[in-house]
């Protein structure tokens, strides 16, 4: 396994025929490449709990989500992960949460042309991640 700093982590999401980057505040996070059979990375973000109620959502969906994280240096291009929400702990005011993925390879432009072709076709929800798979 390789443990790398998670610097800053984007939640992408399908609103009114466009998709939205919600930034993430974080107090630390850590994205870890398990080296498994099945290819996956554990996002770990500690943050403050006003982000609570938005992973509890996403969690009791069990329902893939788009995230961009930037890995080590800010500066660096963020990697793209279709990831699930797999724990969300509080930890006194702040909270942790851990996300399950996989990483997407390919660069953000071209994730960001798949993703806009996508929804100007009408997919939305998980229709919209299953295309999206297919597509990457």
């Amino acid at each position: 396994m390789k443990t790398f700093k998670l610097k800053s982590l984007e939640i992408m999401k399908h609103e009114a025929d466009d998709i939205v980057q919600d930034e993430i505040s974080l107090l630390d996070g850590l994205i870890i490449n398990r080296e498994d059979a099945k290819n996956r990375w554990l996002i770990e973000l500690y943050t403050d709990q006003s982000y609570l109620d938005f992973f509890k959502s996403l969690y009791e969906a069990d329902e893939e989500i788009i995230v961009q994280g930037k890995i080590t240096k800010e500066t660096n291009q963020p990697a793209t992960f279709i990831a699930s929400v797999i724990a969300v702990n509080e930890i006194s005011d702040n909270m942790n949460v851990l996300l399950m993925g996989k990483i997407v390879d390919r660069q953000k432009n071209k994730i960001d042309e798949i993703l806009t072709l996508l929804v100007n076709e009408g997919y939305e929800g998980e229709e919209l991640l299953r295309k999206f798979k297919d597509a990457t």
